[in-house]
């Protein structure tokens, strides 16, 4: 699994990518067929609280995934954007068990 990250206007500290790295691996314990994981993260209105913004595309064969968050810190919102995946995954996994 690739896993790509991107930072927009803005430096990612090495320890937030490391967080990154480790928690989007765990999605391969719902998929074993995911190639690529993009995580996008941006800040939106620096004036507010709610600013850190995590985007999440999970490519799958025939399918893409996508789980988009705003929280106050990037951890948060990435906790928040695999969660939605997780649940996205498992509905993958179903449908596919159905065909």
């Amino acid at each position: 699994m690739d896993i790509n990250v991107k930072t927009i206007k803005f430096d990612a500290t090495d320890k937030l990518q490391e967080f990154i790295q480790k928690k989007v691996s765990k999605l391969e314990k719902f998929c074993d067929n995911i190639r690529k994981v993009e995580v996008s993260l941006k800040v939106v209105k620096p004036e507010t609280v709610m600013n850190k913004q995590a985007a999440l595309t999970v490519s799958l064969p025939g399918e893409e995934l996508y789980a988009e968050k705003v929280c106050n810190t990037f951890e948060e919102a990435i906790q928040e954007s695999l969660s939605a995946l997780e649940k996205q995954l498992q509905r993958y996994k179903e449908k596919q068990a159905g065909k």
